[in-house]
């Protein structure tokens, strides 16, 4: 489905209890059946929404950055990316398949979208919940950030591989401890939360890790 020329590939059913939106890069698309059939194994009915980005890096981050690896740094242009979600993607959306009103909206996603999904909760409390799948809590600032700016959604799920912070690269080593930090913080100010861990570094089973973020919110709460 096209919303503003962008290709948004749509899964689940029409007048859903819950909205499940994540961003989604090219790298994504081809493993988008196997995670929505992973969420599926869920009894509650939902609505997904895959929107992809342009640029991962750009979009995605919250304020710009210099490359952590490779050359390509970070554009900062995350406040846009939420802006089309909230003014275009999720109106378009409850119109197109009569979802309630009230409809529970999950905004979750992997990696530096998993960030993109706490950030946005930072911005509004339009989120029901939080689905994040080894999100890029590495990113510079990101933490400082968070202490004056707390996530807003009441249900947040973390993980992270077990694999992932013992990396050369000095910025991105500290996704541990950054992640152990921001899940006490967030469960000393009564937010329902978990911190899961999962066996391997970064790449490995994203689409299962993300599809078992989304379970998670769709399931402690019902």
């Amino acid at each position: 489905m096209q919303i503003r020329s962008r290709p948004c590939r749509i899964y689940g059913e029409a007048h859903a209890e819950y909205l499940l939106l994540q961003m989604t890069g090219e790298h994504e698309l081809q493993s988008m059946d196997s995670e929505v059939a992973a969420i599926a194994q869920s009894a509650h009915h939902f609505l997904f929404a895959a929107i992809p980005v342009e640029s991962w890096n750009d979009a995605l981050s919250p304020w710009e950055a210099p490359a952590v690896w490779g050359t390509q740094g970070f554009g900062g242009n995350a406040m846009d990316t939420l802006r089309f979600l909230i003014e275009q993607v999720i109106p378009t959306l409850k119109r197109q398949f009569h979802l309630p009103e009230n409809v529970k909206i999950i905004l979750g996603g992997y990696s530096l979208a998993g960030l993109f999904a706490l950030w946005a909760s930072t911005q509004t409390d339009l989120f029901y919940g939080v689905a994040a799948a080894s999100p890029s809590v590495w990113f510079p600032g990101w933490m400082e950030f968070e202490q004056q700016h707390l996530i807003q959604a009441q249900h947040i799920y973390l993980s992270l591989g077990d694999k992932e912070e013992r990396t050369k690269n000095a910025v991105m080593a500290a996704v541990g401890d950054n992640i152990r930090t921001l899940h006490s913080r967030l469960a000393e100010r009564g937010a329902d939360c978990t911190l899961e861990w999962n066996s391997g570094g970064h790449f490995k089973d994203a689409d299962l890790r993300t599809a078992k973020a989304f379970r998670w919110v769709m399931e402690e709460h019902a």
